[in-house]
């Protein structure tokens, strides 16, 4: 069972590696392609909107085809539209390719995650799925690095993450792990959530806007500026390692601490270190941990704010809250690069930082706010875990024998 567990980790990191690798290079070419702004943010933004929908529509085609036959699926969308995107250049075209990638993208994560929820025992989940982040979080760390070492030009990079893709695919597609049983998942009325979790839904819109405009548009930016390849994906790797290094300490802070004053202060923090990007020094030396600050505060929020939403939920809608957050992160995200491309074309970068950072300031304030005005709920029924803004599992076969309820992953 470890074997078959271990596959799907590894396949579903080396996707996540052509993943990383894909999102920078998009920012990239479309910076050199002249699209314009607008066009530009729509092709920025149509990879969120893919990925948006498919966290919507994904679970009914898993449990109509079953896990196998859904990821072959999900990732050979990947793989056409990938390999058609150096054969089709113009802007329409790459809207629609990107949001078909987006759209498989997002069922073959949540293929690997109901997968790995359902197979691993109740014991030893929590280490599979930290196991499975951290894979996640390094393999989009070397994605970055390819940057320095491929030539983005030409059909060759596009090649390179159809490989990556069909690699994954054949792992998948040949393990001998049993794929689990489906189950349709629980109904959440948004007003429901939003009255219950006012914070956390701001701030898993605040998450998604800020890091979708940050990760489309700030490689495109020192692009054009002239800084060096290498520079641009070591301070983008700077900023993923940043993510995953400030995972584990905000954790324990924010299963201490009342979480809106943890989320409270990473806004703060965010901010702070958006505005520093604007006014300190645009080198290397500077650059660097400047960015990994930025990525610390900035992949944070969102896990904190999970937790913080299922603090004050009933456990058995654990997926059903998890959804509608993940729904909410989805169409913040759509408008970030949509946001951000129209500010950078009047006010460059500064201007996409100073509104990053005013999104940020405005996430503390009503997190600080709430902090005073109501108490915090007591940590029984979600830890933090390490989360990225992905679908959370759909199905699962196994519950703790302590309440009966599905185990978080």
């Amino acid at each position: 069972m470890r074997a078959q567990i271990g596959t799907l980790i590894i396949a579903t990191s080396v996707i996540q590696l052509a993943n990383g690798f894909f999102g920078t290079l998009i920012s990239l070419r479309v910076a050199t392609a002249g699209f314009g702004a607008v066009l530009a943010g729509l092709v920025l933004s149509s990879y969120f909107a893919g990925f948006t929908l498919g966290a919507v529509r994904c679970g009914k085609i898993i449990e109509r085809v079953g896990h196998i036959r859904g990821y072959a699926a999900f990732a050979g969308l990947v793989v056409g539209a990938t390999a058609a995107m150096p054969l089709r250049p113009g802007p329409l075209s790459w809207f629609v390719l990107r949001a078909i990638v987006g759209f498989g993208c997002v069922g073959v994560f949540v293929t690997t995650e109901s997968w790995l929820n359902a197979k691993a025992q109740p014991s030893e989940r929590g280490r599979v799925f930290s196991l499975y982040m951290v894979g996640t979080f390094l393999a989009l760390a070397v994605g970055q690095l390819l940057i320095a070492r491929i030539e983005i030009e030409g059909a060759g990079p596009f090649n390179t993450i159809v490989t990556l893709f069909a690699v994954g695919l054949v792992m998948v597609s040949t393990t001998r792990a049993e794929p689990p049983l489906t189950v349709a998942t629980e109904k959440l009325p948004y007003g429901l959530l939003m009255r219950t979790a006012p914070v956390a839904i701001v701030g898993c819109a605040t998450s998604g806007l800020v890091s979708s405009a940050f990760y489309a548009l700030a490689p495109a930016w020192m692009q054009d500026n002239g800084i060096k390849r290498e520079t641009i994906a070591l301070s983008m790797l700077a900023a993923v390692l940043g993510g995953l290094a400030f995972q584990v300490p905000v954790g324990r802070l924010s299963d201490r601490y009342d979480r809106r004053i943890v989320l409270a202060a990473l806004g703060f923090g965010f901010a702070g270190a958006a505005i520093a990007l604007v006014h300190l020094p645009r080198s290397w030396a500077v650059l660097l941990p400047a960015a990994a600050l930025l990525g610390g505060f900035m992949s944070t929020l969102y896990p904190v704010c999970v937790a913080d939403a299922h603090d004050r939920m009933p456990s058995n809608r654990v997926l059903a809250v998890s959804g509608r957050l993940i729904l909410v992160s989805g169409l913040a995200s759509v408008l970030g690069p949509l946001i951000g491309a129209s500010i950078m074309a009047r006010s460059g970068i500064n201007g996409v930082f100073y509104f990053m950072a005013a999104a940020a300031l405005l996430l503390a304030l009503a997190a600080a706010g709430s902090s005073l005005a109501t108490e915090a709920p007591r940590h029984l029924r979600r830890p933090f875990e390490i989360l990225a803004p992905q679908p959370t599992p759909l199905a699962q076969n196994q519950l703790d024998s302590s309440d009966g309820r599905a185990q978080p992953g």
